[in-house]
């Protein structure tokens, strides 16, 4: 990694969208992401990223069925609003169940609400001014079509692909031309599907979690290309792959993709560690550094829930790591 790559992560970003810092904060944790997590955490947690330099927030509906934007909504009221960069996502909105049961998933304690599934026109704009109420802004910096893919809908992928060009990127790029969004873009967990939005619609960004991280660079074949070609920014999310890459691909219980690795990822994840340990690199700062080595890409979003997990995620990402690492992984 150069010393300007390893200096720029928490300066803004020179592309278009100019990220006020490279590096995020990843909301999804303080929205009791697989553990419950306090008010008083969740606060701590917002303010410790901001007061160790990160200026662009991440959130969603989803995180915690708003959860996470309620309390993301909370830490804006107490900083220059002017200083951020925030960013969240549609598809869905929120409904009181009203006795039906929910399905709250990873979430360990959301909030008691439904999230419903919808991309048109008025279903984005229902969720973008639900998003607006629980954070409290009037306008967005960067707004994500979330989750069309078809690990979440299956047989009913196109017709939602379809929906979200025909609705939700109308609707985006309606608010995009009248200045109340500053840049869209589309947030998905298979590079083949960001891929083709690029080339259905004009997006300013893609946040691509999963598919160009240490481990698994699939975005490479498809998506970097295209995104080179039309001068779309990247975000990266997932930078550890829901977690083999922190806890270690020999960790009891670790996961990948939010479920149990199989034995080609776990067996690739092994060979990484290995170079790892033979330079003496920590594998969580080379999973950290590894996306900004890129030049397409303008920030990379980690998910935390606890204020010293921002501590040591700057100093794995702060992590002097030697070029001949890189080199040796290339032979992976």
């Amino acid at each position: 990694m150069t010393e300007l790559a390893a200096s720029s992560g928490l300066a803004p970003s020179s592309g278009k969208i100019g990220f006020r810092s490279r590096l995020g904060f990843g909301a999804s944790g303080i929205g009791t992401l697989y553990r419950n997590v306090s008010e008083d955490q969740a606060a701590e947690t917002l303010a410790a990223a901001y007061d160790a330099g990160l200026r662009y927030f991440d959130t969603a509906p989803l995180y915690g069925h708003g959860l996470s934007e309620l309390r993301v909504g909370r830490f804006l009221r107490t900083v220059p609003r002017e200083t951020l960069t925030v960013s969240t996502k549609v598809g869905r909105y929120l409904v009181p169940p009203y006795g039906e049961a929910v399905d709250y998933g990873l979430w360990a304690r959301p909030l008691p609400l439904k999230p419903v599934f919808d991309y048109s026109y008025a279903g984005t704009m229902r969720a973008l001014e639900q998003s607006a109420n629980r954070l409290g802004i009037a306008d967005f910096d960067l707004v994500y079509i979330h989750d069309v893919d078809r690990f979440t809908h299956g047989d009913a992928y196109e017709r939602r692909f379809n929906e979200a060009i025909e609705g939700c990127f109308r609707a985006l790029d309606d608010l995009r031309k009248a200045g109340h969004v500053k840049a869209i873009g589309v947030g998905v967990n298979e590079s083949d599907v960001a891929t083709r939005f690029l080339k259905a619609a004009t997006f300013d960004a893609v946040m691509m979690a999963g598919r160009y991280t240490l481990l698994d660079r699939q975005a490479e074949a498809d998506l970097l290309p295209e995104a080179a070609r039309q001068g779309t920014e990247i975000v990266v999310a997932g930078v550890f792959n829901s977690g083999i890459l922190a806890a270690g691909p020999d960790a009891v219980g670790t996961t990948y993709d939010y479920g149990a690795p199989p034995a080609a990822v776990i067996a690739r994840a092994q060979r990484i560690a290995a170079v790892c340990a033979t330079h003496d690199v920590p594998l969580q700062a080379a999973a950290i550094q590894f996306p900004f080595r890129n030049p397409l890409v303008s920030a990379a979003v980690l998910g935390m829930s606890r204020p010293d997990r921002i501590g040591q995620n700057l100093a794995w990402y702060r992590q002097a790591i030697p070029e001949a690492f890189w080199a040796e992984l290339e032979t992976v």
